[in-house]
């Protein structure tokens, strides 16, 4: 388990975690997202004791991190996958972290496996490809078998095989009972890993609820329908708080009621419904629009006249 407590980091005058609290609890794949900026790696660096707060405190397991006596074994993280000796094996990199922890031999060669890395254990990780480097990176996280597991886009640089394993992995770990905290900008995979989002902007807590509750918040209860006649329906469905706009032909999108309502409405009137379909929004929409006033860099875009390099060009 993560505990963390008023969390706050400053750098001079900028405040990177501003005030964080949120638990992090095991049995579940939990999402740590928000825009670059927000404030993730900082709020990782300080669970994992590598910042130390200016103010709060997080504890993992029921301790801060420099009071494990065999931290490895408590905690398992990949922030970096490139921190590796270039000049070692792979097989050889996670060994020598194993002997400074007391780790067998044995389990090297079973996270080597877990991992995938058997055909090139005995290579060079300076030779690695990206997809590669993060294995490894994944390997040297489960090499003490720890209880919790901290994990920063660890789906970078990995086809779409090891995304897939990868979401599997998180899975299972969770499934045993470990703390299983996991930061990435690919929306649509943490929509199939996470059961659980704590969402952070500008060093702030925005959100932290189960993926299904964010997505339902932004989703504004929509529905589509399909009818015979309607206008007929549209009609019927109006009252307060109910909107109903025509979407072309025999469609309609209507806020403010269930489907239920609205199949029972229908009905009543003894109008024929050819659909009627929950509308829910993506987890990449709901983040993007609960997380809009959060962003912290901007891109150029198009403007009327002239191209976004152009635009760019012209403000510099």
């Amino acid at each position: 388990m993560i505990e963390a407590l008023g969390l706050t980091k400053r750098y001079g005058q900028k405040t990177a975690v501003d005030d964080l609290t949120f638990t992090v609890k095991p049995g579940v794949v939990t999402g740590f997202l928000g825009p670059n900026g927000a404030g993730k790696s900082t709020t990782m660096r300080m669970i994992l004791g590598l910042d130390a707060p200016t103010a709060g405190t997080v504890r993992v397991n029921g301790k801060a991190y420099r009071e494990h006596t065999a931290p490895l074994h408590e905690v398992g993280a990949l922030l970096e996958a490139r921190s590796v000796h270039t000049g070692r094996s792979a097989f050889n990199h996670l060994l020598a972290l194993a002997q400074t922890a007391g780790i067998s031999r044995g389990r090297v060669d079973e996270v080597v496996d877990l991992v995938g890395l058997r055909e090139v254990a005995k290579k060079r990780a300076g030779g690695f490809s990206l997809g590669m480097g993060q294995r490894l990176g994944i390997a040297s996280a489960l090499l003490g078998d720890p209880q919790t597991v901290i994990l920063d886009e660890p789906v970078n640089g990995l086809d779409p095989d090891g995304i897939r394993w990868i979401r599997n992995l998180l899975k299972s770990l969770a499934a045993e009972g470990r703390t299983v905290f996991v930061s990435s900008h690919l929306m649509s995979e943490m929509a199939q890993t996470a059961e659980h989002l704590i969402v952070v902007g500008r060093g702030k807590l925005i959100a932290n609820t189960s993926v299904q509750e964010f997505i339902a918040s932004s989703s504004g209860n929509r529905v589509r329908v399909r009818t015979t006649d309607p206008h007929a329906l549209a009609t019927v469905l109006a009252g307060p708080n109910v909107t109903v706009e025509s979407t072309g032909g025999d469609a309609l999108e209507v806020s403010g009621l269930s489907t239920d309502q609205i199949g029972l409405a229908a009905g009543g009137a003894g109008i024929t419904l050819l659909e009627l379909s929950a509308q829910q929004t993506s987890l990449e929409e709901a983040f993007m629009d609960l997380t809009k006033d959060a962003v912290e860099y901007h891109g150029a875009t198009t403007t009327e006249g002239g191209s976004a390099l152009e635009t760019a060009g012209a403000n510099r």
